[in-house]
């Protein structure tokens, strides 16, 4: 079969599941789950490997669920990533009552696009054609959350990462993978849905801060008492006096919730802690600003005579889109969506664990515009559901078939040219310079 008929047939395979796919993401989208807590979001990824005939891993980073895919060959492999988590949002309509857990993030759009492009592939026999094995990995933990928990989580040894794409790096579960695919959803405010084809984004180091001060009668004794809440509020607005000195083209983000300021209104609050990122467009950048940071945070304490405890943990890298892939994935794009709706993007300042793995190989995490309301606000909507399902696992698809047809030129054409911006080895020498406190 000529890879142009394959491509057609594949659509249509995806197009006539399309009602499984809508039902596998409502389902999804019905019972949200935080990260490393997906329990019963990977079973339903499961139960559809088995159903399929699909041989696949469980529980890697707690609950990450790896399918594989074989072709007429194992040349190489292309994964395709669907994140399982979901993000904290309580006033979204969707949200779990107790954990105030929503998918206002389009992860179960992603893990029902997943399952439709595996689906296809099986149903149309098109892997008799591909030169290379189709890894589905529903992967864990992409919205860095619960700081706290998480790190809990790591001292109990667990887990050695917060992300979920950090954790499956370091535990080899992206070894025998050559280069990797994921589409998120994002607001548009177009009349018609598009697509924009990823560039960069921010990294970020993850902090968890702690004031210590003095309990005391906060009518009858304040002057005995040192005030921890004081201390970091100062500590934020030092952080705020030194914004000036971030360059516009790194992107400086930095954004506190306080998770504990007190615990009663007339006593001296002695023990507050703050959660919150570092954010910046490059790893020099990350590592200048944290050190400002860090010293405005500390002189918050050294104000009030409070003692002060800053954990760095380690967030993500920035996201570096592979243009040549890109390139691939422009194509099936445009066919799909005409080429005026495909676009090009610009750095954003937002952060994802794919920018971990794009540090090691090919990856790239296209943007389909789809969803009115905000992204992780209670206004979000997916408006397109067409697009979001069905368009989006058929541009996957494609793409995975011009990668791996033949003899799989198009992949081994890529990869002979790529030079990873860090080793393995590399990658997580530098997140380990992030864990630690002071």
């Amino acid at each position: 079969m000529k890879k142009e008929e394959l491509k057609q047939k594949i659509c249509q395979a995806i197009e006539a599941n399309k009602e499984q796919i809508f039902a596998l993401g409502e389902s999804i989208y019905k019972e949200p789950e935080l990260g490393f807590k997906e329990t019963k979001t990977a079973s339903k990824v499961e139960e559809i490997f088995r159903e399929l005939g699909i041989s696949y891993e469980k529980g890697l980073a707690l609950t990450g669920v790896k399918g594989r895919i074989k072709g007429k060959k194992s040349n190489r492999t292309v994964a395709i990533l669907g994140e399982l988590d979901a993000v904290t949002c309580a006033a979204h309509p969707g949200a779990d009552p107790l954990s105030g857990a929503a998918h206002c993030c389009g992860h179960n759009v992603q893990i029902a696009m997943l399952m439709a492009v595996g689906r296809a592939l099986l149903e149309t026999g098109a892997m008799e054609y591909l030169a290379g094995d189709v890894v589905l990995f529903a992967v864990p933990a992409e919205e860095y959350v619960e700081i706290s928990y998480r790190n809990k989580l790591r001292e109990e040894g667990k887990i050695t990462y917060l992300g979920g794409k950090q954790e499956l790096i370091h535990l080899g579960a992206f070894d025998d993978i050559d280069m990797a695919l994921q589409i998120h959803l994002l607001t548009n405010t177009e009349k018609d849905s598009f697509i924009r084809l990823g560039s960069t984004s921010n990294g970020f180091i993850g902090k968890l801060v702690k004031y210590r001060g003095k309990a005391a009668h906060a009518a009858m004794a304040p002057s005995e008492g040192i005030n921890a809440l004081n201390a970091a509020m100062l500590g934020i607005m030092g952080v705020n006096a030194q914004r000036e000195t971030f360059r516009e083209e790194d992107y400086v983000r930095f954004h506190p919730i306080i998770t504990q300021g007190g615990d009663l209104v007339n006593v001296i609050p002695e023990d507050v802690r703050m959660e919150s990122y570092v954010r910046a467009a490059t790893m020099e950048a990350l590592q200048e600003s944290n050190k400002k940071i860090d010293r405005a945070l500390r002189a918050g304490g050294d104000a009030v005579g409070a003692e002060v405890s800053i954990q760095s943990l380690p967030g993500y890298l920035p996201m570096y889109n592979n243009q040549d892939l890109n390139q691939v994935f422009r194509g099936n794009a445009e066919v799909l969506y005409g080429p005026s709706q495909v676009v090009d993007g610009a750095h954003e300042a937002g952060s994802t664990d794919t920018g971990d793995l794009s540090h090691i190989m090919p990856t790239i995490h296209p943007w389909l515009a789809c969803v009115s309301g905000a992204l992780h606000s209670k206004e979000y909507v997916v408006a397109d559901v067409h697009t979001a399902y069905i368009k989006s696992a058929q541009a996957l698809a494609m793409t995975i078939i011009d990668l791996l047809y033949g003899d799989g030129e198009a992949a081994e054409n890529i990869l002979h040219d790529y030079k990873p911006l860090l080793t393995k080895e590399k990658y997580v020498e530098f997140l380990n310079s992030f864990n630690q406190a002071n």
